[in-house]
């Protein structure tokens, strides 16, 4: 996401050197935050019927603490369903399931968007 969407990069500022693909990819706290978010979306898989309140505290601290730009949740939603699909084959990531992934992905967006509302 910090590199097709490079003004994304103000949020990380504390992460060191992200002023080239190879940098960003190379990037340890890159790494890290998006071990971060992947485990984030497995808490939201397990807990379904309570993600409203399994992301409240997180919408609150992007709102209020962070002051992310609520749009990046859905670029960034994007970005994993791109990065999801191309380690699968068809077969297994196939239409029924990018659809559901998708859903699901809203979902999230519209959950860690909560505060802005």
């Amino acid at each position: 996401m910090v590199t097709d969407f490079p003004w994304t990069q103000r949020y990380f500022s504390s992460f060191g050197n992200l002023s080239t693909p190879a940098a960003i990819m190379g990037n340890p706290n890159v790494a890290k935050h998006g071990r971060t978010v992947m485990h984030g979306l497995d808490r939201a898989v397990r807990d379904l019927d309570y993600i409203k309140n399994t992301y409240a505290a997180l919408s609150v601290k992007h709102s209020e603490k962070l002051h992310v730009d609520p749009d990046n949740f859905r670029l960034l939603g994007e970005c994993i369903t791109i990065c999801v699909a191309s380690k699968f084959s068809l077969s297994v990531f196939d239409a029924d399931t990018h659809e559901a992934f998708q859903n699901f992905r809203r979902v999230v967006v519209s959950v860690l968007g909560r505060q802005y509302h």
